[in-house]
């Protein structure tokens, strides 16, 4: 039996490595579409932007321990179709195996029209880097971030402990809204005001504006145009799939999978890429820790194991020194479990009186107490 992880970075490696805790022996392929060895994502927009970490640190793995894997790593090579179980690439090469992981994960949303000097994206190494190294020049203009999000939100927390003046703008009425609800983003907002944040809130961009080439500024629906050198585009992603148009498989906000985590016969879908059937409807995460457990999933599939994927979704996010961590599904109705909201506390989301998501602010060893409601069958499942 042989294998392809299209894919790696966290749900590609961590397939290939749990295929062979698993025992298996057979012919390992993986697949990546940049040249970097496989690394981590989620410090790109804080600890890498910031300077306090480099490359290296970013590596998921040492190179002993991929070489240990007695894989197969091509790297530098995006895929371009998939016919049956052969994977096609950009520089012409075949690939084909008994089983196919897609864990091809993101590719960012852009503003329309045309381009310019001094807006970035943040998605890979090499667009953090680039990112890093605008934010090294001297910035007059200021930074734009335009997005109300998990990456919003954390890469203007970076840029600001830089000492650069930053201004974030979205259409939510708080921040982060759509992750935490009203209450808890309206804190976080509170939060980055207080360290010099300039929020724009509320406020959809109708268009980035240049002169010369260069952007010079982000207008807001409503006229106000907000001064900037330098623009971070953070308006979220799209599953990255335009290169399995055509393949067979069904394609709707992601790779289609049943709840193993399987696609076709023999061709699986782990992480950010990946839309499975979980109990009644179909689900898509895009965060790091989904990354890993469906990956595991995956692999024990390979192996047999028949083993269907239901995870309680969880995500975490540190920004100005406050962690939040979200287990679960946040509704509207939210009450406190523990603590003192706007200090150290524990939150519930309930829906229909039933406990569905819970939120620590600052309580690492809390949380993971009530997350226990959610596994009791007290929450959703």
């Amino acid at each position: 039996m042989s294998v392809l992880v299209v894919g790696a970075s966290a749900a590609g490696l961590t397939t290939a490595e749990a295929l062979r805790r698993k025992g298996f022996r057979g012919a390992l392929t993986v697949l990546g579409a940049e040249y970097h060895p496989p690394y981590d994502r989620p410090p790109l927009s804080k600890q890498f932007l910031s300077g306090d970490w480099d490359e290296a640190r970013t590596r998921l793995r040492p190179d002993n321990l991929l070489a240990a894997l007695d894989a197969e790593f091509v790297l530098g090579d995006p895929a371009v179709s998939l016919s049956d179980h052969t994977v096609h690439t950009a520089a012409g090469r075949s690939l084909t195996a008994d089983h196919v992981v897609i864990a091809t994960g993101l590719q960012p949303r852009r503003l329309p029209g045309p381009p310019l000097e001094g807006v970035h994206v943040l998605r890979t190494l090499d667009d953090a880097a680039a990112l890093r190294n605008a934010l090294a020049a001297d910035k007059r203009g200021g930074v734009v971030v335009v997005g109300d999000g998990v990456l919003g939100a954390e890469i203007a927390a970076t840029v600001r402990k830089l000492g650069i003046a930053v201004t974030l703008a979205g259409p939510q009425a708080a921040l982060m809204e759509a992750q935490l609800g009203a209450v808890v983003g309206g804190l976080l907002g509170e939060l980055h005001a207080a360290e010099g944040v300039e929020l724009r809130l509320g406020a959809a961009v109708e268009q980035l504006e240049g002169v010369d080439g260069w952007v010079s500024g982000v207008r807001l629906v409503g006229g106000e145009v907000l001064p900037a050198d330098v623009v971070v585009v953070a308006l979220g992603a799209v599953p990255a799939t335009g290169w399995l148009e055509g393949s067979g498989l069904t394609l709707e906000n992601g790779v289609v999978c049943d709840e193993y985590c399987r696609a076709a016969d023999g061709v699986y879908a782990a992480g950010d890429v990946a839309r499975w059937r979980h109990e009644d409807r179909l689900v898509r995460l895009e965060n790091r820790t989904n990354a890993t457990e469906q990956a595991l999933c995956v692999a024990a599939n390979i192996m047999g194991e028949h083993q269907p994927y239901r995870p309680v979704p969880y995500f975490w996010t540190d920004q100005f020194g406050t962690k939040l961590q979200v287990h679960g599904r946040p509704s509207a109705d939210l009450t406190i479990a523990e603590g003192t909201i706007g200090e150290r506390f524990v939150a519930h989301y309930r829906d229909a009186g039933r406990i569905v998501g819970v939120l620590g602010w600052n309580a690492p060893k809390q949380t993971r107490t009530h997350r226990m409601h959610l596994i009791s069958g007290e929450g959703h499942r």
